[in-house]
């Protein structure tokens, strides 16, 4: 039993003011370094709790998701040795979390729901609480429930926590109603210790989930990914450590070719494979942006082509549609297009309140209930604000903000950056936490703050 005071907390105290100033309208130029996947790394980390033998992973960033399984995994009773870009874990004994440090954890990050099956894989028992995480809209533990009563799990509600049992875990067929990433891998974390055959259909297949799954293939684990969205396992008796590069950020990699694209300034990203942001890098240059790619695929120039941007009808989707990720950085940008630009949220039905902020900087931006797109999505008919209309190109002025959420934030940054004058910007410890480096990155390109 671990004593709480040898306990790391879940994220290093900051001396940084969480407020910055931003001087803006020159056009950012510089190179950028990125690091492994905010949405994967920490999933890699959990996939390590599945054995007793060590793994290891390389290309870390230093980001609050990562502090948070670090110390999920010394509570229940394994070690994670950390190096500046390297960790090993190693979980010899698993102790099933108490109610306590799931709800403190779960405030955290909503990273802690997905070692479940780990749980029931290893100790027959788990507790779940309402995960936390971006300010975009509710991310329900329902998927995750289904998934894991397909393979068996009994679930008790009580409050705010659910206790699951499970004596033995048996091969399932799920079809997801929508292809949820975190509920794709709850069903991989169950089905490859899980006795039998199990199939997920609408099965979520971002690069994010194609990397988990060669994690998994490293330790043993036998997993087929099929047409039409279908994963098929086969569980085995027992799975063996591993060591992995882990895919960089292409969501950060977006980010920052949106600044590019907003200030009228170049920026070069390396660490993310070309094929990763195939359909952001056609939208950007339709956008009039463009961009140079060298021959390994890893290293992207990003530059705006056009001295004014084209508007765009663009409708956000899973995997291989555009990211609603990318959506908030890229329509900042859109706010200097020449013409109405359309946008259609498909994927979160809450993730439109980052535009309030862009008016207040003088963007001209109406949100709609409707779906302003082709496809009928969930949101049309639930009186969700999930749809825009941005008319450009906008003169944008310094103004203050508050930064609501990590993709938001960074669209503030732009924003700043792109407008005429100062913008003071609080909150910005969630972009510390969220991106490795940030603060030094925005210095890297000549983003003039403070």
């Amino acid at each position: 039993m671990h004593d709480p005071a040898d306990r790391p907390p879940v994220s290093a105290p900051d001396t940084r003011s969480d407020t910055i100033t931003v001087r803006g309208g020159v056009p950012v130029e510089g190179h950028i370094a990125i690091r492994g996947s905010k949405n994967a790394l920490p999933k890699a980390m959990v996939a390590a709790l599945l054995t007793v033998e060590p793994c290891r992973l390389t290309n870390i960033a230093e980001l609050t998701d990562i502090d948070v399984v670090d110390e999920l995994i010394r509570i229940a009773g394994g070690s994670v040795e950390r190096h500046p870009d390297s960790l090993t874990i190693t979980a010899h004994s698993f102790t099933a979390l108490g109610e306590h440090d799931v709800m403190r954890l779960h405030a955290a990050s909503r990273i802690p729901v997905l070692t479940t099956a780990v749980s029931l894989h290893r100790t027959g028992h788990a507790v779940v609480a309402a995960p936390g995480g971006c300010s975009i809209g509710p991310r329900p533990v329902d998927f995750h429930l289904n998934v894991l009563r397909s393979f068996g799990a009994h679930d008790i509600h009580r409050d705010d926590v659910i206790e699951l049992t499970a004596e033995h875990m048996r091969g399932a067929r799920i079809e997801l109603p929508f292809p949820s990433v975190g509920a794709t891998e709850q069903f991989l974390f169950a089905a490859v210790l899980a006795e039998g055959d199990s199939e997920l259909a609408n099965a979520a297949i971002e690069p994010e989930i194609l990397d988990l799954i060669s994690v998994l293939q490293k330790m043993g684990a036998l997993i087929s990914v099929e047409p039409n969205r279908t994963i098929r396992v086969t569980g085995v008796g027992e799975l063996g450590g591993f060591e992995h590069r882990v895919i960089g950020d292409r969501l950060e990699a977006a980010s920052w070719a949106s600044l590019a694209l907003a200030t009228g300034g170049t920026i070069t990203v390396q660490g993310v494979q070309q094929q990763e942001l195939a359909t952001f890098l056609n939208v950007y240059r339709r956008a009039g942006g463009d961009f140079t790619i060298n021959a390994d695929g890893d290293t992207i120039s990003f530059r705006r082509e056009r001295r004014m941007l084209r508007p765009l009808a663009l409708e956000t989707d899973v995997h291989p549609g555009f990211m609603t990720d990318w959506q908030s950085p890229f329509v900042t940008a859109l706010t200097q297009a020449d013409g109405v630009s359309v946008i259609h949220e498909t994927v979160y039905e809450d993730r439109l309140g980052y535009t309030d902020a862009l008016r207040s900087l003088g963007a001209q931006i109406q949100v709609f209930t409707e779906c302003l797109g082709p496809t009928r999505c969930r949101f049309g008919a639930a009186n969700h604000r999930h749809s825009a209309v941005v008319v450009g190109p906008t003169r944008l002025h310094g103004a203050e903000l508050v930064v609501p959420d990590l993709r938001a934030g960074f669209s503030y940054v732009i924003a700043a950056a792109a407008a005429e004058g100062e913008s003071l910007i609080h909150g910005v410890d969630l972009l510390d936490r969220g991106y490795a480096d940030f603060r030094s990155k925005l210095s890297s390109v000549g983003v003039d703050h403070r």
